[in-house]
């Protein structure tokens, strides 16, 4: 208990401040290296002390009686924008936002034959820009938009078996933190610069999980719920010098939400070889901040595939999710009300989690019994998205990823 007691103090040094850019949407495409190798699979897919924030269900399949992992992801997005205020014939812009570490630690023990308990600490999800520097012929042509939401979360999975039939839970505790600032286009009016510093809040969550293996085959299923949490005035600020223009009535919304997950999946495996089936709802429409951005709902699904020996493991994975941030113009949402296409603008500019197909590889290497390491690489293709702007023109947004993960793992 003494040694668990430790490693889990150690995880928790570990983590430090962290900002992530997400791949669906505003939440990663998925934790730890041999999920994120496999195309962001883990539904029902065994990945030992990993598994507590993806199937909390499946930290029974930990190699030993306890397992830790911990490591963390390079991630570099990239994202430009043309046309965001002052029309056609502007140069391509480039956000600064450009590279990020996110950690993950995870352990997990077993305390009989049928239960098991762990504790993690993940960087599950953000959404940033950073235009600050971009200037053209004089004026703040992407309006010097600044943002960054981050979330981080912390569990404690418990799970039981019995019969190959596994049923789990992850209390969460989550972290964010939301930052907006910006400045008018000339001609446009209002309060330079614009911005009300950083939101930060902590709020409870659960993730909850099963599976069920039989003849090779596992099946799984998982529920994330929503997590509100305050974001003060950040947003309300940023919104209101536009209503303050437009001398339309106040924005008012001082709470955010990670949306609510459901997801199925499926994993077969014989011999060396295992391939892998996970299918995600994400309720965006229903998360508080996301539905006044005209966000939708967004079905995901990835595909895996690892072959494993004893000592070492190859995997690659391919994953779709069509993205949830869509042309709203001629919804009615708020902020068209103020002014034609001004949510289009915000969400390709501020908040362009646009990115929908990504592919992965990576693999594992066991040094003996006890300690191995696992790698994973992940490429988010060009997401290429036109919709008009506020400013009567067009505003145009490019975004693709690249990521790589590293993860050490001790059995004992």
């Amino acid at each position: 208990m003494k040694r668990t007691i430790k490693l889990a103090v150690v995880a928790a040094l570990a983590l430090g401040a962290t900002s992530a850019f997400a791949t669906n949407g505003a939440t990663l495409m998925g934790i730890g290296a041999k999920s994120r190798a496999m195309g962001g699979v883990g539904i029902a897919t065994g990945f030992g002390a990993e598994s507590g924030v993806n199937n909390p269900a499946l930290i029974t399949t930990i190699k030993g009686d306890n397992e830790v992992s911990f490591g963390g992801t390079v991630f570099m997005p990239d994202v430009s924008t043309t046309g965001s205020n002052l029309g056609a014939g502007q140069p391509e812009l480039d956000s600064d936002s450009d590279f990020f570490v996110i950690p993950s630690v995870s352990l997990a023990s077993k305390i009989n034959d049928n239960w098991y308990w762990g504790i993690g600490m993940w960087g599950t999800g953000g959404l940033g820009v950073d235009y600050r520097d971009d200037l053209s012929d004089g004026t703040a042509s992407t309006m010097q938009m600044v943002t960054a939401l981050q979330t981080m979360q912390f569990g404690v999975p418990v799970a039981y078996t019995s019969n190959n039939f596994s049923i789990g839970i992850t209390p969460i505790v989550q972290y964010s933190s939301l930052d907006i600032h910006y400045t008018f286009p000339l001609g446009f009016g209002g309060p330079d610069p614009v911005g009300a510093g950083v939101a930060q809040d902590i709020a409870l969550g659960f993730n909850v999980g099963a599976s069920y293996a039989v003849d090779g085959f596992t099946f799984g299923a998982v529920y994330k719920s929503e997590i509100k949490y305050d974001i003060d005035d950040v947003l309300n600020n940023a919104v209101g010098a536009m209503t303050a223009v437009a001398q339309a009535p106040a924005y008012n919304q001082t709470e955010m939400a990670t949306p609510a997950e459901i997801g199925i999946g499926v994993s077969y495996t014989t011999g060396e070889h295992t391939v892998a089936l996970d299918y995600r709802n994400i309720a965006w429409e229903d998360a508080e901040v996301y539905q006044d951005f005209g966000w939708e709902d967004q079905d995901v699904i990835a595909i895996g595939y690892e072959y494993a020996t004893d000592a070492w493991a190859v995997r690659c994975g391919y994953q779709y999710g069509e993205s949830a941030v869509q042309d709203n113009e001629g919804k009615g949402l708020y902020l068209d009300s103020l002014n034609g296409n001004l949510t289009n603008t915000f969400n390709l500019l501020g908040f362009p989690g646009t990115t929908e197909t990504h592919i992965s590889l990576g693999g594992s290497y066991a040094f003996n019994e006890t300690l191995s390491i696992d790698v994973a690489a992940v490429y988010g293709l060009e997401a290429d998205e036109t919709y008009n702007n506020f400013a009567g023109g067009q505003i145009n947004n490019e975004h693709s990823e690249q990521s790589y993960s590293f993860q050490v793992n001790y059995a004992f």
